[in-house]
């Protein structure tokens, strides 16, 4: 059964884009492109795009949208998509989308759907306030189970609060992200494989929910 997906998952801050990736990653074996790791991978590395993509960084500036797609595209060319991908963080424009969209054909492999988690504003402003990180970037929700200066489950680091999480910054990120992504919800919908998922619920019952927007069975492997 050709199980190849190639998806954009959309969703503002707080709607858990990383952890429904993750489990698509795990169950159909397409790969998890987080635009942010793959920045920090780069950088790290450095690789010629992440020498490059580095200079911005350290000004505080945004990477140009050119340099994002080389790395996708250089994503692409190691054959590990094969199967299928997941972008994670990318596109957030319509000029972006574009631009991915032309990467795409030049691959003969266009998009299959986006699938757009949507929570109402004041369920992420709750989730995020009452969420925990450590430096290692492990979040756990503020519970009977973990409170401020715990060390993290995972990793021992202690738990505190990110400042970007108190509910006015939150309530600023996503007017932002509203803002950026109006017209790209709008050009992928004008292209009929916009995918709106209810983002409220268990992660299994949000990730059947993806499974159906996407046409796969749920118990399908």
């Amino acid at each position: 059964m050709g199980m190849t997906k190639r998806i954009v998952l959309l969703g503002a801050p707080g709607v858990g884009k990383g952890t429904q990736a993750k489990q698509l990653e795990d169950r159909f074996g397409w790969v998890h492109i987080s635009t942010g790791d793959m920045l920090r991978e780069a950088i790290r590395s450095g690789t010629e795009l992440g020498k490059k993509a580095s200079q911005y960084v350290e000004k505080g500036e945004l990477v140009p949208d050119d340099l994002i797609i080389a790395m996708i595209e250089k994503q692409f060319q190691n054959g590990k998509c094969a199967s299928g991908f997941i972008l994670d963080g990318f596109p957030r424009t319509e000029v972006q989308a574009k631009k991915l969209d032309e990467l795409l054909s030049r691959q003969g492999a266009p998009l299959d759907a986006v699938v757009s988690i949507e929570v109402p504003e004041e369920e992420i402003i709750r989730r995020l306030s009452q969420r925990l990180t450590c430096k290692e970037g492990h979040v756990f929700p503020e519970d009977s189970e973990h409170k401020p200066g715990d060390p993290c489950p995972t990793c021992g680091a202690p738990l505190s609060r990110r400042k970007d999480d108190a509910p006015e910054t939150v309530r600023r990120r996503l007017e932002v992200y509203k803002q950026q992504t109006q017209s790209l919800i709008a050009y992928y919908r004008a292209q009929k494989i916009l995918k709106p998922v209810d983002g409220v619920g268990s992660y299994e019952t949000i990730f059947n929910r993806i499974l159906e927007v996407l046409g796969i069975a749920s118990g399908s492997v």
